[in-house]
């Protein structure tokens, strides 16, 4: 074959606008390349000879009404475990799945293979021809098609969007789908198509009901179908013996155990007193008072409940009374600032969590793509350019802490820098009273949720009170809380705002504009700023490790200038008891312990 012709279908692929062609890889990465080769055999943190069996019962707080995890209707009350980021995704699989040793890196599930170019303009999954649904049926590139073209028609988001950044979706041969995208899609976008998507069964999916609520068991070509269920109270997964996927690679020392219960309990007290009896196999614990005196139980006494703690390598993320900014009341960010102040860390710490907790003052804390103590080098400075001048000094020459205070509840030092800030966005103290220059008081609510958030609310209300300031509290149901939080029917919550090594489209859903107005987003403080949209973009389209991380500090510092929520805290460990049969594997990977490659002793 001459030279020329060897360029002839690439040059036939632009003059027609479609893809050239690429060869099919095993897995694919964010930045770099994957860590495990073609020929891997399973990921580094399973035990992949773990003999499979037994039983285990997982405990939750709330309730259930549907088993469609998918539509804004049950959006809070699906069963857990369906499609689940904790429990494991037991019914229905994405194309592709994450290793949870890896920032961001996807190996083949559904798709036994991928292929896409350098410029991530398109991407085709090249189906496993042995994936077949639980009833048999194979998976096609029709399930495909018709997944994605559902779950935009009649889910909620962030599913009905996916396909916005598509041109082009069509079937290549008998087992592969090509996405052709359009200016609108990101260098992560690829990536959030293979392991965000479920993919369901044209053959077993009605279209006209999909948007309702059902309790009707889904075909689904996960490891697990729906035993049974009881509403509101329990359901009870088995294992799928003609499951198509336990050999794959992605899939060993994965789903060990034969039968998987959730059970639902409306207050965590109640939950926790079931693991007490037993009734529970595995307590996640995250209060530092609950984790050093609950548990002077006779199961722990005699060994049958052991506490273990885990060191993940990630980034803190963010946990904080947020403000909801769509109120006119927190539009200043002076205002916002200088209520942040008045909360009393060294206080609240010492006295309500043993001095267990860490401030936290960056959202990627205690990782390279936090802001904290870095000044901004150069590559920063290019990708802020104008926005420099909103960030604040001290932010952006990296020397920037919240203060400490006495730890006395009322340091007066701290509470007169805050007042100065109130000043700054219209308030003074009137006859022992925070008012603007109208004469209204500055008043308002958090809502919070649980024991712990209320005490901490408390010692906030408190710390307010001495500068004028009306905080009420009003603690609601879970119910109640996730109705108010999904339509934004509140002054101030308290939110966690979980980070990743690889930060990406998601932060669009809490902080961008697009989702300001948006029911059921996660912009909990209801931001919708321009430059916050171009640093998304920005850590959205950089290319290399160096520029991404760049990126995610400059966006890091924008965050922290605009003062959106108070900081509240986090710890180092994540503290899980558990019943002595259940066990989990030597290797903890870069995220922390998975759930869903623990196994029952007792089946050995």
């Amino acid at each position: 074959m001459g030279p020329m012709r060897r360029f002839l279908p690439l040059i036939a692929a632009l003059l027609i606008g479609t893809p050239a062609l690429a060869e099919p890889v095993h897995g694919i990465a964010m930045h770099g390349s994957p860590a495990l080769g073609p020929d891997y055999k399973h990921f580094p943190y399973v035990n992949p000879d773990v003999k499979k069996g037994g039983r285990v019962t997982y405990g939750v707080v709330g309730t259930f009404d549907s088993l469609n995890p998918f539509i804004l209707k049950s959006m809070r009350t699906s069963a857990r475990g369906i499609w689940d980021p904790a429990f494991g995704n037991l019914i229905f699989e994405s194309l592709m799945t994450r290793s949870s040793d890896e920032p961001f890196t996807l190996y083949g599930l559904l798709a036994e293979s991928v292929e896409w170019n350098d410029d991530r303009t398109f991407i085709q999954f090249n189906l496993n021809p042995k994936a077949k649904w639980s009833d048999g049926q194979p998976v096609t590139p029709d399930d495909v098609i018709f997944s994605f073209e559902l779950l935009r028609d009649k889910a909620r988001i962030p599913f009905s969007s996916r396909l916005a950044p598509v041109a082009k979706m069509e079937k290549v041969g008998e087992h592969g789908v090509r996405l052709t995208f359009n200016e609108k899609a990101d260098r992560e976008f690829p990536l959030i198509l293979a392991t965000g998507t479920p993919i369901l069964p044209k053959h077993a999916t009605d279209p006209v009901t999909f948007d309702q609520s059902t309790l009707k068991p889904p075909v689904g070509s996960g490891p697990y179908r729906i035993k049974s269920i009881s509403p509101g109270e329990r359901i009870v997964y088995e294992r799928d013996p003609g499951y198509w996927g336990k050999d794959i690679p992605a899939k060993v020392g994965f789903d060990n155990y034969d039968q998987i219960s959730v059970e639902y309990f409306l207050q965590d007290n109640t939950l926790f007193e079931a693991f007490k009896k037993g009734a529970i196999d595995i307590y996640p614990d995250g209060s530092p008072t609950h984790w050093a005196r609950a548990y002077d139980f006779p199961a722990v006494q005699n060994g049958d409940v052991i506490k273990d703690a885990f060191k993940p390598q990630l980034p803190t993320g963010m946990l904080g009374f947020v403000f909801n900014t769509r109120r006119a009341l927190f539009a200043d960010v002076n205002v916002r600032a200088g209520l942040s102040l008045a909360f009393d860390f060294e206080w609240a710490n010492k006295n309500l969590f043993e001095g267990a907790y860490t401030r936290t003052e960056s959202f990627w804390q205690n990782s390279p793509l936090s802001s904290l103590g870095k000044p901004a080098d150069e590559r920063e400075l290019k990708i802020l350019g104008a926005i420099k001048g909103r960030i604040e000094p001290a932010v952006l020459d990296g020397s920037y802490h919240l203060p400490k205070t006495d730890a006395s509840g009322a340091d007066r030092k701290v509470l007169r820098d805050a007042v100065d800030l109130l000043r700054k966005g219209g308030y003074a103290i009137k006859n022992g009273r925070m008012t603007d220059a109208s004469g209204r008081p500055l008043t308002f609510e958090v809502m919070t949720q649980t024991q712990d958030q209320e005490k901490l609310a408390i010692a906030y209300q408190r710390t307010l009170k001495m500068i004028g300031v009306d905080m009420s509290i009003r603690t609601v149901d879970d119910a109640q809380y996730q109705a108010r939080s999904g339509n934004f029917d509140y002054d101030m919550i308290v939110k966690s705002y979980p980070a990743s090594l690889s930060p990406g489209i998601e932060q669009a859903g809490r902080w961008g504009s697009d989702s300001r107005n948006r029911d059921g987003s996660f912009n909990f403080a209801g931001t919708a700023d321009p430059d916050l949209d171009k640093l998304i973009e920005t850590m959205l389209t950089v290319r290399s490790k160096e520029d991404f991380e760049a990126a995610v500090r400059a966006y890091d510092r924008m965050l922290i200038s605009g003062h959106y929520l108070v900081p509240l805290y986090h710890i180092p460990d994540q503290w899980v008891a558990r019943r002595k049969h259940i066990g989990y594997p030597e290797k903890l990977p870069l995220y922390g312990y998975q759930l869903n490659t623990w196994w029952d002793k007792r089946a050995q």
